[in-house]
């Protein structure tokens, strides 16, 4: 189910964002990029409609997706 980031608090979308770009496996580049850069960046995503914010009822989880291959988008919308 995609689920809108606008209907998420600032609070909970900083704390899914910050998640996410903390990952296991999430920094490929030869640089770190600093945490607060990362962040910025998923949430410009968001907000240009390139990514989205999945939950996953099976597993009651959350994952940010690219939209070009987010699978939810022929599923319901929250």
């Amino acid at each position: 189910m995609e689920i809108p980031y606008q209907k998420l608090n600032s609070e909970i979308l900083q704390s899914l964002i910050e998640e996410f770009v903390t990952r296991e496996g999430t920094d490929y580049g030869e640089t770190e990029v600093p945490l607060q850069i990362k962040v910025k960046q998923v949430k410009k995503q968001l907000q240009d409609g390139t990514a989205a914010i999945c939950f996953d009822d099976t597993t009651k989880t959350c994952n940010i997706i690219e939209k070009k291959t987010l699978y939810c988008k022929h599923i319901s919308k929250f």
